[in-house]
């Protein structure tokens, strides 16, 4: 603490003389409270400070990663419009009925769920119910765990591999494209991605204090997360556990007693929801979008499943591949599938340089004692990205580019604590040879990609490849260089590692995605129906996209609408989404997602009908029927109407007014 010291002084001007003989100790006084505040930070000064044992720039440096992110991230939100109008439908619903909310419904008036579990919707209603339904109320809570998640991965990694580490990983997550995709888009991966990383921040806390508390805390996570995409997130289980059994400062019976009160963490987390939906009695909850037998439990182990490791999902729009290379109409699978032409763009930038640094980072610390918390951090991550990989890499179900996008955190965190590893251990060669593999990988892999488009020129691929191995070569003669010189080799090496998806994620983010299949980069680089373009009207939008119906078609729709429980009923849920988004009034998806789920069957239709909760019935929407196994009501119920009920043209769109049998027509 300061203190103040009491002077002699003569008359005014003047000094006294300086004493003869040894200086008498100066009496001290202690700070008045006023005087010791005044020389304490202020909360403002201590928070843009950061701790003491930090770096000076460490937390402004910090802060500006995060708003550089919020900066990316939303200055052209809106651009999407309704984004992913299957989810956007269920937020609208869920922002107009708590019914809705609480199942993750289709519509406010309950009849089907979204074909996932409603977390991610939660957050999404929640923001709807204060600010208003619109493009920006939906994906701003996107963009925020987008932030969140590039600071969590920045003070996890900091805590063993200092601010710099964790700054080099945020900026990786920030500047993946795919994420950049993801946390400007309505799919539940934003919040999925999010939920893993507070998970791996738990669970390297937990190792350092050897805490059954924070294990839980894990488990509450892992829980959160099981509730927004079921299955996958289980994924960055094995490793999370394995690095708390390995590494916890504690014995062995403590360390397996913290990790079965995780496990319980998890199980009731989810559980509590998913045992609410099973025991209500089907007449009272909405039918669960997805499942052939109206089952949350079918939907998790079969069509999210298992489903989509084999191939075989129930209903699914396309065939699995069913091993051998083949992926079906998702692709051939493989080892290097996270490479290919379809997906290596979305993630894989860093990925040959993480890999690199994970087995660097595990060799010099592998006769460490078993409590080492760096290795531990290594176990996590890397398990994190290798197990994920894999999964991806193999599954013949459904799989999409974005989903990659659960891949970003442990890129970035491995990419960190790597890199800072290596440079610490530069005096004695290896660590200078291992950065110099690194970047050369990231280098020469970012070359190839942006090799693969056309959309900036040459410039920048033959750029980030001179200056990448430029700073390769440097990096080797770090001993012999100019000590100014050696900033300069490591910016080279952050820019060949950050160029190229740096500009992807620009390029995407500066145009709207809209549909069920989205791709990151350059206008053009989109692999699959859905992907890219904008927020159009009109309406007869399909199974990948929909659009915003007609005012006339919207003004048909409202009217004498309170006197219905549906203004319109169509087959698939993105037909139906979109009349449900123009109208704002609940609209029947016959046959959930794919048109594929016995929702309603033949009679329970008809008999909605007969009780005059049906308006129209949208034609043309669509849907695929039986198709892999899947229900064949829709088509049952469409050939039905077509057959009983007058057509109505409305502004160039065909409906059938269920109110109006052909025979009163006559």
């Amino acid at each position: 603490m300061d203190t103040m010291t009491l002077t002699t002084t003569g008359t005014a001007g003047s000094s006294a003389p300086a004493p003869s003989g040894p200086a008498e100790p100066r009496p001290q006084i202690s700070p008045t409270p006023a005087a010791a505040r005044a020389g304490r930070p202020n909360r403002l000064q201590r928070l843009w400070r950061g701790p003491g044992a930090d770096p000076s720039w460490a937390r402004p440096a910090m802060f500006g990663l995060l708003l550089a992110t919020l900066v990316l991230y939303t200055w052209n939100l809106t651009a999407s419009g309704y984004a992913n109008s299957f989810y956007s439908a269920a937020v609208q619903a869920g922002s107009d009925s708590w019914k809705a909310f609480f199942f993750g419904s289709s519509d406010a008036a309950s009849s089907i769920t979204v074909d996932k579990p409603p977390a991610s919707l939660w957050v999404m209603a929640l923001s709807v119910r204060v600010l208003g339904l619109s493009s920006f109320a939906i994906l701003l809570p996107q963009a925020l765990m987008g932030v969140a998640t590039v600071g969590v991965v920045y003070a996890t990694v900091k805590r063993q591999f200092g601010a710099a580490a964790g700054l080099i990983g945020g900026a990786v997550v920030a500047l993946t494209p795919v994420a950049a995709l993801m946390f400007t888009f309505n799919n539940p991966d934003a919040l999925l991605t999010l939920l893993m990383t507070l998970g791996a921040w738990a669970t390297v806390k937990a190792i350092e204090q050897a805490s059954p508390r924070w294990m839980m805390i894990v488990g509450v996570l892992i829980g959160l997360g099981f509730l927004t995409k079921t299955l996958q997130v289980l994924l960055v289980v094995p490793f999370f556990g394995l690095a708390y059994l390995i590494a916890a400062p504690t014995t062995l019976r403590k360390r397996i007693i913290h990790s079965l009160l995780a496990v319980g963490a998890m199980v009731l987390s989810a559980g509590w929801w998913v045992a609410i939906v099973e025991l209500i009695p089907a007449s009272a909850r909405p039918y669960i979008g997805g499942s052939q037998s109206n089952s949350f439990l079918e939907l998790t182990f079969g069509y999210n499943g298992l489903g989509r490791i084999s191939g075989d999902e129930t209903g699914s729009v396309g065939g699995g591949g069913g091993g051998g290379g083949g992926g079906g109409n998702w692709g051939a699978t493989g080892l290097f599938r996270m490479f290919s032409s379809s997906v290596g763009d979305q993630i894989s930038w860093l990925i040959p340089s993480a890999l690199v640094l994970l087995a660097a980072g595990l060799w010099v610390r592998g006769r460490r004692p078993r409590t080492d918390l760096r290795r531990a951090a290594y176990l996590v991550w890397g398990g994190w990205l290798v197990v994920t990989m894999l999964v991806f890499s193999f599954m013949a179900g459904i799989f999409h580019e974005y989903y990659t996008v659960a891949l970003a955190p442990a890129i970035g965190a491995l990419v960190g604590m790597g890199a800072v590893e290596a440079w610490q251990r530069r005096s004695n060669g290896v660590g200078t040879i291992v950065l110099s593999v690194a970047t050369a990988a990231a280098a020469t892999w970012s070359f190839i990609l942006l090799s693969r488009t056309t959309a900036y020129g040459d410039w920048l691929r033959i750029s980030v490849l001179a200056v990448g191995m430029a700073a390769a070569l440097l990096m080797l003669a770090t001993r012999w260089i100019h000590v100014r010189a050696v900033p300069l080799v490591l910016a080279g090496a952050l820019v060949a590692g950050l160029a190229g998806p740096g500009a992807y994620a620009v390029s995407t983010t500066t145009q709207g995605h809209t549909g069920s299949i989205v791709t990151a980069g350059p206008a053009g680089s989109s692999r699959g129906p859905g992907g890219g373009g904008g927020f159009g009207g009109g309406f007869g939008g399909g199974l990948l996209n929909t659009e915003t119906p007609s005012t006339a078609v919207v003004a048909a729709l409202s009217a004498n609408a309170d006197t219905f429980t549906w203004v319109a009923a169509a087959i698939g849920s993105q037909t139906a989404a979109g009349l449900q988004l123009g109208t704002q009034l609940p609209v029947m998806a016959i046959g959930g997602f794919n048109g594929s789920d016995p929702s309603p069957t033949l009679s329970q239709f008809q008999q909605y009908v007969a009780n005059g909760q049906i308006h129209y019935f949208a034609s043309g929407g669509r849907g695929f029927g039986n198709q892999n196994g899947g229900s064949s009501a829709s088509s049952e119920i469409s050939s039905w109407v077509q057959a009983n009920f007058t057509s109505v043209e409305i502004d160039g769109s065909t409906f059938y007014d269920l109110t109006q049998p052909v025979s009163s027509a006559q």
